[in-house]
């Protein structure tokens, strides 16, 4: 409750621990300690690289791959449905969820973000903004290995200033995306303090977050992969900055925000996707320079997220098998099967040509071979079998209850009798996403096939995205706006599946109301006499969405109580 946490207490809060003093260690390791205070900063220049950080713990402290249940947030749109038949992310498909009992409240984490930040910049104001003199204090700045570390911690700090502006505009963006507009706190309180703060409206949040993106932008890293500064990439850079200002325009520009259609909020966000498109774009060092990677399959695997030009910003996750534990098959040894991709998502991917019934999976477009696991699939060093009596029955306790598996993020082969581990990294915003992002914006301000001087029309862009080496889709044909609105819809669907976008899609393009209050769909595989293979569709569960009240999370009822009423509850809720 962050008037609780954050104004009229001193909160524990997570910092992260950067070094740059050659001991190895990556800027996102982390550890846990308590606030700390002026006192035990002054004087430390290691506390205050620590202060810093702070911000950036609740990045990683909401792991994507864990958001509910355990597992992806995917089961509760229409990609997936849950393996178990307990848990929270029923509360979301039954549409019993409220301010009481919501599995995805996010709103103390992303406030104590703000917090932090705010903590940070505040202390560095305080002390008059030299930060470079509070750096100084108490260490050897003129041995040349001991002024070389000093220089790096300056050029970090510098960094950090304008990180801690774009990382609390980062938090704002994510809480505005859930609960619509939220107050905005741009400064602590202290313990003597019990101000109550009523929400501002989300256009208000929005334009707090592009300024704050705006002011700051050209004082971050450029590029931290093409910097010395390799060890602190997991930080915002400019590329990074400018996505999400796109981002956040984008969601302005949809029909939920934008029930008017106003064309100029449109025009606005293709804006900022086309500058963030042409910093990605750039050649020398200071630029991006992403692109796609030329294999989508393991774009998301291990470490390959961070390598990948594909990407413009990633949290990094500690090695772990969670993912794979509870998501491999359960015939496979320490599987607990998980989230099952839906035949809602995987009738989405297009039929290419010679496509046949009799072999339904067969020449589809190739991201439905890198995201899900089909019956015939090659996986693990085994063929599944889902048919009666097979190794993957779905007749089998606790089988697939759609008839797939996922892929996309779950590494193969990953021995977990033996408790084998594998790195596992979010691409937070990827050139992928964010040619998207462009082709949406575009498309709505301008048509699919004027650029406006921006150098791609929207069908370059996304026809760019579908000719991506190894997939290789046939360009869209879409004769006007309104067909390649479609087909971008279709497309977002399918490139970003399991990314954790569906959802917000969704519900900022005005369709949860009619998509995810359709059941969600499996496939039964049954073997006939003469050995061929019939596929029949068959409803696994219904589901229900409740709009408008939907389209925003509650606040928690306790933040209403703690504001006096000043903080008032969604409508609906």
């Amino acid at each position: 409750m962050y008037l609780r946490d954050h104004i009229t207490t001193k909160i524990a809060i997570a910092i992260a621990v950067l070094s740059l003093s050659g001991c190895g260690k990556s800027f996102l390791d982390t550890r846990l300690d308590t606030q700390p205070t002026e006192h035990n900063i002054d004087g430390n220049y290691a506390s205050l690289m620590q202060l810093a950080n702070t911000p950036y713990a609740y990045l990683s402290q909401r792991n994507e791959f864990a958001a509910l249940d355990g597992n992806l947030f995917a089961a509760a749109t229409d990609e997936a449905q849950q393996t178990n038949t307990i848990g929270d992310v029923y509360l979301f498909n039954n549409g019993n969820w409220g301010a009481f009992n919501n599995p995805d409240d996010r709103y103390n984490m992303y406030y104590s973000g703000i917090y932090a930040a705010n903590y940070f910049l505040e202390y560095i104001d305080k002390k008059g903004g030299d930060y470079k003199a509070l750096l100084a204090v108490n260490r050897d700045t003129i041995t040349q290995e001991s002024r070389t570390k000093y220089l790096n911690d300056v050029a970090s700090m510098g960094w950090s200033i304008a990180e801690a502006h774009v990382l609390r505009a980062y938090y704002y963006f994510e809480l505005i995306k859930r609960y619509g507009g939220v107050p905005l706190l741009t400064k602590t309180f202290s313990v003597n303090e019990k101000p109550a703060i009523a929400a501002s409206s989300f256009q208000e949040v929005v334009e707090y977050i592009v300024t704050s993106v705006d002011s700051h932008v050209k004082d971050l890293q450029p590029n931290w992969k093409t910097s010395q500064f390799t060890n602190l990439d997991g930080r915002f850079n400019q590329g990074a900055a400018l996505m999400l200002k796109a981002r956040v325009l984008l969601y302005a520009a949809s029909p939920l925000h934008n029930p008017g259609n106003d064309i100029a909020k449109w025009q606005r966000a293709a804006k900022a996707a086309a500058e963030a498109l042409q910093f990605a774009d750039r050649m020398d060092d200071a630029g991006g320079k992403n692109a796609l990677d030329n294999n989508y399959r393991n774009y998301f695997l291990g470490n390959n997220t961070l390598n990948s030009a594909e990407t413009i910003m990633a949290i990094r996750y500690t090695a772990s098998n969670d993912l794979e534990r509870a998501n491999y098959p359960i015939a496979t040894p320490g599987g607990l099967s998980g989230v099952t991709p839906s035949e809602n998502l995987v009738s989405a991917y297009e039929k290419l040509d010679n496509y046949s019934a009799s072999k339904p999976y067969d020449n589809r477009d190739p991201r439905l071979g890198y995201t899900v696991v089909v019956n015939g699939s090659e996986w693990n060093n085994r063929t599944i079998d889902q048919t009666a009596g097979g190794t993957d029955d779905r007749r089998r306790a606790n089988a697939s209850r759609t008839g797939y598996y996922l892929k996309k993020f779950v590494n193969d082969n990953v021995n977990l009798v033996n408790n084998a581990t594998n790195p596992h990294n979010w691409p937070l915003f990827r050139y992928g996403d964010l040619l998207l992002i462009y082709a949406e914006a575009m498309n709505e301000a301008y048509g699919p096939d004027q650029a406006n001087g921006w150098g791609l029309t929207a069908r370059e862009a996304i026809n760019k995205l579908r000719a991506r080496p190894g997939v290789d889709m046939p360009a869209v044909q879409a004769s006007g706006k309104a067909e390649l609105r479609t087909a971008i819809k279709h497309e977002r669907q399918v490139e970003l599946a399991f990314e954790n976008h569906r959802y917000w899609d969704l519900i900022r393009w005005g369709d949860a109301a009619t998509v995810l209050n359709k059941p969600i769909y499996g496939v039964t595989v049954t073997k006939t006499t003469s050995g061929t293979l019939q596929y029949e569709t068959r409803q696994v569960q219904n589901r229900v969405f409740i709009a408008p009240k939907m389209n925003f999370y509650p606040f928690p009822q306790a933040e209403i109580h703690i504001s006096g009423g000043t903080l008032v509850q969604n409508p609906g809720w």
